[in-house]
């Protein structure tokens, strides 16, 4: 899984990176009006499929932060399935699912629609966010988190990586 040309002290780092064209045509919004990823190289984490990756990521960080993301993604309007749903990963639901790339969806309730993307790739694992923003009201809502929200992804996939290694 991890390209054997990254030097090891680059390897496990995670880091913001552009949103890649092949993972942008992923997602299914009609508009994306915000995108940001970051991207952990993998050297001697186990062997996962992208959606196990997105549970790793998600259902796996502690009670409090999965607290913290639902009560974050519902105060923006985002639809959520109730915890432990069949077909959802920690109330999103999936979209579509590869060994190589989940894209996990939540509908819009104020005008605000979600996608996670988490994609294997050649040198380890990239996760995407895509939002589109229908309205003010769904503008005004992501104004206040739009310069948190690439921190709060670098975290989180820091610490999924952190516990799988």
């Amino acid at each position: 899984m991890v390209d054997p040309d990254t030097p090891p002290h680059v390897r496990g780092r995670v880091r913001h990176a552009p949103v890649p064209p092949a993972a942008h045509a992923l997602s299914t919004l009609p508009r994306i009006d915000y995108e940001n990823a970051v991207l952990a190289d993998l050297d001697t984490a186990p062997d996962r499929t992208a959606e196990q990756w997105a549970r790793a990521v998600l259902e796996d960080a502690d009670a409090d932060t999965r607290q913290a993301l639902t009560r974050g993604w519902t105060s923006l309007g985002l639809a959520l399935a109730p915890a432990g749903s069949d077909g959802c990963v920690l109330g999103w639901r999936v979209r579509s699912s590869t060994p190589d790339a989940v894209l996990l969806a939540a509908d819009a309730t104020l005008g605000l629609r979600g996608e996670l993307l988490f994609q294997l790739t050649r040198g380890g694992l990239l996760s995407a966010c895509f939002i589109q923003l229908d309205g003010d009201a769904a503008r005004a809502l992501w104004a206040p988190v739009e310069s948190r929200h690439p921190q709060v992804m670098h975290r989180l996939l820091e610490q999924a990586v952190s516990r799988a290694t």
